[in-house]
């Protein structure tokens, strides 16, 4: 017991606390970016250029076939970017793929008259989506687009063992490097558990309030 409360100072979770804001720091970046991305990969999809087509989905092919771990590596070691926009641009490259599925079924979910709607009153294609078409489909995409950051914050576990970035898991390593007794290190990793699932179920409870309101809403 006393191993137990030599671990959980204040200086410790202090110290775990920090890793998990840069965690969803991270986490909260690489969604913001996917977003922006993965919607102007899902808009090319829809493209009548079949050149813009066909560059869309090899984009989504290969980003959904190939582990994230190795875009964090070639992000840091090929590319050599400082850690964290590494880990940044490796999520916001492999993230974006998924996003611009979920952003293509958002956008399927808008009524084609609205669509020509926006066409009858003379906007352009960037204006039609930014001012008409995108906010209406992002109430529908929102509970996908929150899954998909809890499974950002999970993946940023990552990180640790590809370039040593002090996020959450990597401080709770640093953390067990201090401490010598069994006890204490299955603690650290106890601890790392709860605070990776407080959070992601906390979203995820998040998520499924939303889409019953969503449901009763329709």
């Amino acid at each position: 017991m006393s191993d137990i409360i030599a671990l959980l100072t204040w200086t410790n979770l202090r110290f775990l606390l920090e890793g998990l804001g840069l965690t969803l720091v991270i986490s909260a970046l690489s969604i913001a970016c996917s977003v922006v991305l993965g919607a102007v990969i899902s808009i090319m999809r829809g493209s009548r250029l079949r050149v813009m087509r066909g560059i869309s989905i090899a984009y989504v092919e290969l980003f959904k076939n190939t582990p994230l771990l190795l875009w964090i590596m070639f992000t840091f070691f090929v590319a050599q970017l400082p850690p964290l926009p590494a880990a940044v641009v490796a999520f916001t490259l492999f993230t974006a793929a998924s996003v611009a599925e979920i952003v293509r079924g958002g956008l399927a979910s808008v009524p084609a008259g609205q669509y020509e709607a926006a066409r009858s009153q003379g906007f352009s294609a960037p204006q039609m989506y930014v001012l008409i078409i995108l906010p209406q489909a992002l109430r529908n995409m929102v509970p996908a687009l929150l899954s998909q950051f809890v499974t950002t914050i999970k993946d940023t576990s990552y990180l640790w063992g590809a370039m040593a970035l002090q996020e959450l898991m990597g401080r709770g390593m640093i953390l067990m490097n201090s401490f010598n007794s069994t006890v204490q290190i299955f603690a650290i990793f106890g601890l790392l558990a709860l605070i990776y699932f407080a959070v992601c179920f906390t979203l995820s409870q998040f998520v499924r309030a939303y889409q019953k309101r969503l449901t009763g809403a329709r």
